[in-house]
């Protein structure tokens, strides 16, 4: 039942908020930052619906962590389409997030995805990724927020994927400090159910300290993936611990 209530707000939101759509896409020509802000405040009001039908308590912690006077790129392991939800509700300066590019053949949600300034990556094309990660550039060098799963897709097991050294280039080349990112629990609420059921769960969420990547030695600025792979995984050890 929580999977169709979810999905029938989903729907009753996408619905009500054509005329918005509409307004906003003129707001946008000529105000580009009020229509990402009205954007971001509705779909955060959204995902705390959302979240709330789920069931989800969620714990979070180093939310003192997060810069409130400038862009960061977030950088968190990936288990479960609940990650972003559980993450953008305590990001109030708002965020953009790196989706792959299927997710734009969505309508409606894509909509929305790019009103809060998500970036679409095409994976399997060089040339097309590069240009979206200098997009992500310019993004945070205006002073967006992006938000990137390094592991390239959902993994609910126990150990991470491999994070890819390309995610953080928008970081390095932007020249903003890097939020590392672990959560736990998103995967019980929905991918780790038999067939398509929400079920309550705890979900932990953890924002560590800022990482300015130019301050760090020459061999895990060389390796920022693995780094920030190994920095995460001591979060997600903390978490279980607690």
């Amino acid at each position: 039942m929580r999977a169709f209530f979810i999905v029938l707000l989903v729907v009753l939101f996408f619905i009500i908020t054509i005329p918005v759509d509409i307004v906003l896409y003129f707001i946008g020509k000529s105000n580009p930052a009020f229509k990402i802000s009205v954007c971001q405040k509705m779909v955060r009001g959204i995902f705390r619906a959302i979240l709330w039908i789920a069931g989800a308590d969620i714990t979070v912690d180093g939310l003192e962590n997060i810069p409130e006077d400038e862009a960061v790129l977030f950088v968190g392991n990936h288990q479960s389409y609940f990650d972003i939800l559980a993450t953008c509700i305590y990001i109030k300066r708002g965020v953009g997030y790196v989706a792959k590019k299927e997710m734009i053949k969505i309508p409606f949600l894509s909509l929305w995805m790019r009103g809060i300034n998500c970036l679409f990556l095409d994976r399997d094309n060089i040339k097309e990724g590069l240009k979206t990660i200098l997009k992500g550039v310019e993004e945070l060098k205006k002073g967006y927020s992006m938000f990137i799963f390094p592991e390239g897709t959902r993994h609910s097991g126990t150990q991470m994927l491999p994070f890819k050294e390309g995610s953080t280039k928008m970081a390095e080349k932007a020249k903003v400090p890097i939020v590392p990112v672990a959560i736990t629990g998103t995967a019980d609420l929905f991918e780790n159910n038999h067939g398509l059921k929400v079920t309550p769960a705890k979900v932990h969420v953890t924002f560590g300290e800022p990482i300015i990547a130019s301050n760090l030695p020459k061999e895990e600025r060389k390796f920022l993936g693995a780094h920030l792979q190994k920095q995460i995984e001591t979060m997600l050890e903390t978490q279980n611990i607690n």
